[in-house]
C-alpha cells in the first residue's frame, strides 16, 4: 500500500503536519511509514491542505490516482504547485539534494565538514544504533557525489536522473547543484 487519499472514517486520527484532529469525512493524507516496533507499516495521516505543504509530491502523486471527488482540488493544487516552486517539503525518497541546514554534518566520502547552506547530496545507507540497524540518510559534498558511486553501486546518470526526480529546490538552484555533481567541484 502506498499514499493514499481517503475520507476520514472517523475523527480520531490526528494530522502528523499540524497536530489537530482530522475530522470526519475530512479528505486526508496517508503516508505509508515504516514502524520500529513491527514488520508491517503503518498510515501516517495529513490534512490534504497541510501535506501539499510538507509532501506536495507524495499528495500530487496520490491525487492522481484518487477516484472520488476532491472539493478543493484547484487550491491543494495551487498549494502544491507553490510548495514545489519554492524548494519546500519534504524530499520525496533517495537520491536528493538539499542545502545544509547546520554545518555539523560530514561527508560520507572525504569525511570533510559540509558547510551551512551549501548543497549536499543525500543518499540512504544503513545505520548501526548498537541494539538494531535501520535506514537513513548519509550526506555528501556535491564534488564528492560521482566518488561514492562504487559504494552505492549507480552511475552517474542514475544518480542525477534520482536527484531530478526526489529534490525539491528550487528548479535553478537543482540545476546549480547537478552542474557542480557533473564538474566535481563543490
Amino acid at each position: 500500500m502506498a499514499n493514499v487519499i481517503e475520507e476520514a472514517k472517523s475523527g480520531r486520527a490526528s494530522c502528523r503536519t499540524c497536530k489537530k484532529t482530522i475530522g470526519k469525512g475530512e479528505l486526508r493524507l496517508g503516508v505509508e511509514v515504516t514502524n520500529q516496533f513491527s514488520d508491517t507499516p503503518s498510515m501516517a495521516w495529513h490534512h490534504a491542505l497541510c501535506a501539499a505543504g510538507k509532501l506536495p509530491g507524495e499528495l500530487k502523486e496520490a491525487m492522481a490516482t484518487y477516484e472520488g471527488d476532491i472539493p478543493n482540488k484547484l487550491e491543494l493544487e495551487a498549494a502544491i504547485a507553490d510548495s514545489l516552486k519554492k524548494g519546500k517539503g519534504k524530499p520525496g525518497g533517495f537520491p536528493y539534494v538539499d542545502r545544509a541546514p547546520t554545518g555539523r554534518a560530514k561527508c560520507m566520502q572525504c569525511e570533510e565538514p559540509i558547510g551551512k547552506d551549501t548543497f549536499r547530496v543525500a543518499v540512504e545507507r544503513e545505520i548501526d544504533t548498537g541494539s538494531m540497524v535501520t535506514r537513513g540518510a548519509g550526506y555528501m559534498h556535491t564534488k564528492c557525489a560521482v566518488a561514492n558511486l562504487e559504494n552505492t553501486g549507480g552511475s552517474k546518470d542514475e544518480l542525477v536522473e534520482g536527484i531530478r526526480t526526489h529534490s525539491r529546490l528550487a528548479p535553478d538552484d537543482l540545476e546549480v547543484a547537478i552542474g557542480e555533481i557533473e564538474a566535481g567541484v563543490a
